[in-house]
């Protein structure tokens, strides 16, 4: 039993130091690059998911300035034609004396116009009798008849909402 015991519980002798320390540092040296090795992969999925997200963004945020841009196209085209409308409408309310073709023809002009910019999104601002509103109506008359809201009693422009934003107020003329 003598023999077995022999070493166990030694002091481990200098040449016994020196081969584990070296043994120490080649498992560092082996455990070193793993750890940087898998730092660095750390951080290039960070610098790919940071970039992927950031595509992402400007992806949405182009289609968003394109989905706006096609719609100010659409209602500066709107917009521009708005005179045009108007003089159909001034038109129509002076020509009681002429032909009853040539009337039949005009209105459906202006119903077949009307109508493609209705498709647009067009939609007239319904003012007349309506309370005075300084977001929907411009005030160009005032007519003081009492002390109660201020209420539009005559329509000198008509007003338009393009998909439900103001495109051109109605020109009133407002009554209290």
């Amino acid at each position: 039993m003598g023999e077995m015991d022999e070493g166990v519980g030694d002091t481990p002798t200098p040449d016994d130091l020196e081969a584990i320390a070296e043994f120490e540092s080649q498992l560092e040296d082996e455990i070193d690059p793993i750890a940087e090795l898998r730092k660095e992969r750390d951080e290039y999925l960070d610098q790919a998911r940071r970039v992927q997200a950031e595509f992402e963004n400007y992806r949405k945020r182009v289609l968003r300035e394109q989905t706006v841009m096609v719609e100010r196209a659409g209602e500066s085209l709107v917009e521009s034609l708005l005179p045009v409308l108007d003089n159909f409408e001034l038109t129509l309310a002076n020509i009681d004396n002429a032909e009853p073709t040539i009337r039949k023809g005009i209105e459906l002009i202006f119903a077949d116009f009307v109508t493609v910019l209705e498709r647009s999104g067009l939609q007239r601002i319904d003012a007349l009798g309506q309370a005075f509103d300084p977001n929907e109506h411009e005030a160009v008359l005032q007519d003081d008849g009492g002390d109660g809201e201020p209420v539009v009693s005559d329509v000198l422009r008509s007003g338009y909402r393009l998909k439900g934003r103001v495109l051109r107020p109605a020109m009133v003329k407002v009554t209290r």
